[in-house]
């Protein structure tokens, strides 16, 4: 434990509930583990390119990198000391002279939400869900070929009031997220991962700091989850062999099982129509390793014309 921290640490957060959420729990855990004075962390909200950008599909813009742009430049100028983001939203390669710092233990499972069914299977044909990720929207088409899916921006709040509106019959949305706001009891069910596989490193938090800040990579490592770091290591590896961007429906998840990692990738074209799986095992100390293989596995299940129609 630290004698002395730092007197201020300014923390970079987005301003969605859920991400203040996220960069409280996070100043609250240094908290418990240092003895920081709760006033020295304090919050430093940033809006981000994706926060701006709410009446077009991000994959439009680019997609990776959209919510943490501005946060990764803040933290390079040394305005804020640490930066906290959902895990989903990081590239697979961070700016040169970042680095993740610390994953927290991760929350699994996605929420269906509807006032007019308890299951996709239940949804009457022709019926609206919204979502603004390609993946689920993809996985929805390959299970319910015969529904709308339309996109569907916004923060949590935002999207349970579109909901409420009528603007679509159903929706998507992460376990993690609800319960963390409190809003569990608005789902309808959960969906396995077998009905929708997650976004590599759904459901986990990430600290990002500075490569030469030695002082917060010690402040933070108490902070840090092995298995789930262990997990999302293996899942983004996968991602980016497959060079993955918000333009590609790719998911992927890693479970960690003592010294053994078991992982399940998926690619799918947008309409669902088709679609490719890879599952694997192995070693946990390997994760980087396995998950780049079960990435050229993939590639070369789908081949250069599935993958080419999909950049």
């Amino acid at each position: 434990m630290f004698r002395s921290l730092p007197a201020s640490l300014p923390i970079g957060t987005r301003g969605s509930p859920l991400a203040l959420w996220q960069a409280e729990h996070v100043r609250d855990r240094l908290a418990a583990h240092h003895g920081l004075e709760l006033g020295a962390a304090s919050l430093s909200v940033i809006t981000t390119s994706g926060d701006r950008i709410q009446d077009k599909p991000l994959a439009d813009f680019g997609g990776k990198g959209l919510f943490t742009k501005e946060i990764d430049e803040a933290l390079l100028r040394g305005d804020i000391a640490l930066a906290v983001h959902s895990m989903k939203d990081l590239p697979t390669q961070l700016p040169e002279g970042l680095c993740l710092a610390a994953v927290l233990p991760r929350a699994r499972a996605r929420r269906f939400l509807s006032p007019s069914a308890d299951s996709l299977a239940a949804l009457p044909a022709g019926a609206v869900v919204g979502t603004s990720s390609l993946r689920r929207g993809a996985q929805v088409k390959r299970a319910r070929p015969d529904v709308r899916v339309v996109d569907f921006r916004g923060n949590v709040q935002t999207r349970l009031r579109k909901l409420a509106e009528g603007v679509a019959d159903a929706t998507l949305l992460a376990k993690a997220g609800l319960d963390r706001l409190g809003l569990t009891d608005a789902a309808t069910s959960v969906l396995s991962v077998g009905d929708m596989l997650p976004a590599v490193a759904q459901g986990a938090i990430g600290v990002v700091a500075r490569c030469d800040d030695a002082e917060r990579a010690r402040l933070l490592q108490p902070l840090n989850d092995a298995a789930t770091q262990t997990a999302v290591t293996c899942e983004r590896a996968f991602l980016a062999e497959l060079d993955g961007s918000c333009r590609t429906p790719i998911a992927g998840l890693a479970v960690v099982e003592g010294d053994t990692i078991r992982f399940r990738g998926l690619i799918l074209s947008p309409d669902g129509a088709e679609w490719h799986e890879v599952e694997t095992t192995g070693p946990g100390a390997e994760a980087e390793a396995i998950g780049r293989q079960a990435g050229e596995d993939l590639r070369g299940r789908a081949g250069s014309a599935f993958l080419d129609k999909l950049t």
